[in-house]
């Protein structure tokens, strides 16, 4: 049960003569840092309800050394950009990079393109022998829900590219941008629940009011991470093949039109989930992975060696994944809900 639902009651308590006093639920101190003798500040509203919170802290926290990455030299194309991406998602705030020997100018450059690919993260000094990379977000002001639908956006955007590559016949060119759209939103949510996991105050401030249900949530992000990988895939093949596409397969079309309303539905009821929802989300993701199933033997019999034969079957595990998701939408629906569908009989 999420601690803001009913059903958690507590017993008023004499305290001293004339006092009376209520104790806290034990998740809710832990997650909140609670020690005997510590403040909680408290605000009524005009329905008579108080608002209990831990009291802030009197002065501003010391920032943070930055994260250290040294070594005599950096050699390897892609290593200090990956750090830094592998920094940035654990949660630091400001990475350093030193070394004995003058970076290159192919590796100041990577650290320029990994600053690029990063949401808030900005070069604020700059030597030769050391770089220093900061992040200025405020990780409460970016919602776990909010992120989630954004990427939702970007995946329909591969879709829709997609299905303007097999009806046009005509290869686009913004597939990159969304790749790196996608990029950035996949690395600030990693980033959002590794700082969660250490804050749960933070972790209710962001869409998460119970602090297990961030590995919900990792599993949420690591599939839908999972299907961007496919759609794009998808797309590129498709943009390779862009003369041919329109002809490749009659239901290739109607497909990926099926699955961009599925993802739809699927992401909407993860965020907001009642059982009769979820439920039928859970029928049309299985129903698009038969279909994709289905579609994908046809490729194979037909034995096609252009490449698309390759993007149907993409399609066909992006429809598991979804499925996938389909699946934590109904586990969040039954947790939460309290309705009971009656499923018509066979």
């Amino acid at each position: 049960m999420s601690w803001g639902q009913p059903g958690r009651e507590r017993r008023v308590l004499k305290a001293g003569h004339s006092s009376i006093a209520v104790t806290l639920p034990k998740p809710w101190a832990e997650a909140m840092r609670l020690r005997p003798g510590d403040v909680v500040v408290f605000d009524q509203n005009d329905e008579g309800t108080l608002i209990l919170k831990p009291a802030p802290p009197e002065s501003s926290p010391v920032p943070a050394a930055p994260y250290l990455i040294q070594a005599r030299s950096f050699d390897d194309p892609g290593l200090l950009k990956r750090l830094v991406v592998g920094a940035y998602r654990s949660g630091h705030d400001a990475v350093e990079i030193r070394t004995e020997s003058a970076l290159s100018s192919e590796r100041v450059e990577e650290l320029l393109d990994a600053a690029r690919g990063l949401l808030g993260v900005s070069i604020v000094a700059q030597e030769p022998n050391r770089v220093l990379l900061q992040n200025f977000i405020d990780p409460s002001k970016y919602g776990l829900p909010q992120l989630v639908q954004r990427m939702k956006m970007i995946l329909v955007a591969y879709i829709e590219e997609a299905e303007s590559v097999v009806t046009k016949r005509l290869p686009s060119h913004r597939l990159a941008s969304f790749t790196e759209e996608a990029s950035k939103v996949f690395a600030l949510l990693v980033r959002q629940l590794f700082l969660a996991s250490r804050d749960w105050s933070l972790a209710r401030r962001i869409g998460s009011p119970d602090p297990r249900q961030l590995l919900e949530w990792r599993v949420v992000v690591q599939t839908l991470e999972e299907i961007g990988r496919l759609l794009a895939d998808i797309a590129e093949t498709l943009n390779h093949h862009a003369e041919d596409a329109a002809v490749a397969f009659e239901g290739l079309p109607q497909l990926l039109s099926e699955f961009k309303v599925g993802l739809k539905t699927v992401v909407d009821t993860l965020m907001h989930p009642t059982l009769t929802a979820a439920c039928d989300a859970y029928a049309e993701s299985y129903r698009i992975q038969m279909a994709a199933r289905e579609l994908g033997q046809k490729a194979k019999a037909a034995a096609r060696k252009n490449g698309l034969t390759a993007a149907i079957w993409a399609l066909g595990l992006s429809a598991s994944r979804l499925s996938s998701l389909a699946e934590v939408a109904l586990d969040r629906a039954v947790a939460t809900g309290n309705e009971m569908v009656l499923l018509p009989s066979a």
